[in-house]
């Protein structure tokens, strides 16, 4: 495998914005070049980037035979909305053009956020084809198109369920004028990719309605879109196992285990076309 760091500079960034890439090798045992890649954004109510959801997520995906990738976008107090949506594009853009020497397939180019992390990938699943992405980075729509989205306990609405507080961090001063524009259930379109979306019933941070209004409007659209909610755990569960447990030994739920096989298999499915 290879690992590679890579500083993230756009207007806005903070110092410590970066990507990691985990790269599988290529071997001539095995009947596969170029492979799908999954690129994570943390979530962190958009004041930090969880590491209960970075590289312990990547290397479930590099154990499904697939590359993956760390998105450490800026947050608040140091960045404000556009530039975390921005940076993100940059991750994109640049997967883009090195599929051919990092044996990507370009087709297949996912994008996985959790919580805050989740409002981040799928705006970003909603603008990657509009004039702000264009404006912000000049590159064409080609270079910036995502496959689909897997969101885990999404932030969406800045509505009747929303976690304000993330959206106080996004927008600073531009809270009031901003938040209706960024309630992501209002900006579905034809463009937008599948998604395979996850919550909990007792979520109590970012209710479930989150997921539910996101996916209805998808459906309303002929959108793909796969949601499961599970009965029991609270908000931030992360794998819900032993390997992304906090230190006073919470976000241990057996039965949401699961979700990342079913986030695999919907891979395998309807992004690859399998049965």
């Amino acid at each position: 495998m290879k690992y590679i760091e890579e500083p993230i500079k756009v207007e806005g960034s903070a110092d410590y914005a970066k990507v990691i890439w985990y790269l599988l090798d290529y071997s001539e045992e095995i009947g596969i070049s170029k492979r799908p890649i999954v690129i994570i954004c943390p979530g962190g109510g958009y004041c930090f980037t969880s590491d209960r959801e970075a590289e312990l997520f990547a290397m479930q995906w590099t154990a499904c035979g697939y590359h993956a990738a760390v998105v450490r976008y800026s947050v608040s107090p140091e960045a404000e909305y556009p530039v975390a949506l921005n940076e993100l594009a940059t991750v994109v853009r640049r997967a883009h053009r090195m599929a051919e020497e990092w044996l990507i397939d370009e087709k297949l180019i996912i994008l996985e956020g959790s919580s805050a992390g989740g409002h981040l990938a799928c705006n970003y699943g909603q603008s990657w084809d509009k004039p702000l992405l264009f404006e912000l980075t000049g590159a064409p729509a080609g270079e910036l198109k995502p496959a689909g989205l897997i969101l885990n306990y999404p932030v969406i609405t800045s509505g009747e369920y929303a976690h304000d507080d993330s959206f106080r961090k996004l927008l600073g001063e531009r809270y009031d004028e901003m938040k209706d524009s960024l309630s992501l259930e209002n900006n579905v379109d034809s463009s937008m990719p599948p998604a395979f979306i996850w919550t909990t019933n007792e979520d109590g941070l970012v209710p479930a309605e989150n997921s539910f209004l996101l996916a209805l409007e998808m459906r309303k659209k002929g959108i793909p879109v796969e949601l499961h909610m599970y009965a029991k755990g609270d908000h931030g569960l992360g794998l819900a196992d032993i390997r992304t447990m906090t230190p006073d030994h919470q976000c241990l739920v057996p039965s949401v285990t699961t979700w990342m096989n079913l986030a695999r298999i919907w891979i395998e499915t309807v992004l690859l076309g399998g049965e």
